[in-house]
C-alpha cells in the first residue's frame, strides 16, 4: 500500500492548521495593540464595542470588573472565574500569551497590562 498520498494530505493539512493559528495570533495582537490606541486617545473603554474586531477584545480592570466583554460586561470576573482573573494578571504592558480553559473550551489569550489600571485581552 503506498503511503505518500497519506502523508502528503496530512502534511498538507497540518500546514494549514498552523498558518491558520498564526494567522489567530496576529490578528489578537494586533486588535489588543488596537484597543490601546484608542484608549491612549482618550476613548472610554466601556464605549468600545468588543465585536468591533475578530477576534473579539475584553477589557478588565485591577480588581476583576469586565469593562467591554461580548456577554459579560459589568460582570465580576474574579467572581465568575477566579483561576481565570488570576491567570489573567500575570499581563505585562510588553504583552504575553496565556492558556486557561473556559466552559470546556481551551483558549489562547493575548493580555496586555495598560496603565497599571487595565488589562487588555484577545484571543481564540
Amino acid at each position: 500500500m503506498n503511503r505518500q498520498p497519506f502523508l502528503l494530505l496530512l502534511m498538507l493539512a497540518l500546514f494549514f492548521v498552523a498558518n491558520v493559528l498564526a494567522e489567530d495570533k496576529i490578528s489578537a495582537e494586533k486588535n489588543v495593540n488596537e484597543m490601546i490606541a484608542l484608549l491612549e486617545s482618550g476613548r472610554d473603554a466601556s464605549s468600545i464595542a468588543p465585536d468591533a474586531f475578530t477576534p473579539y477584545v475584553f477589557v478588565m480592570d485591577q480588581d476583576g470588573r469586565l469593562l467591554v466583554h461580548p456577554t459579560l460586561a459589568g460582570e465580576d470576573l474574579k467572581e465568575k472565574a477566579l483561576p481565570i482573573y488570576e491567570i489573567l494578571l500575570r499581563a505585562t504592558p510588553e504583552g504575553l500569551w496565556v492558556e486557561y480553559t473556559w466552559k470546556g473550551k481551551e483558549k489562547q489569550t493575548f493580555v496586555k497590562r495598560y496603565r497599571d489600571r487595565l488589562i487588555v485581552a484577545s484571543g481564540y
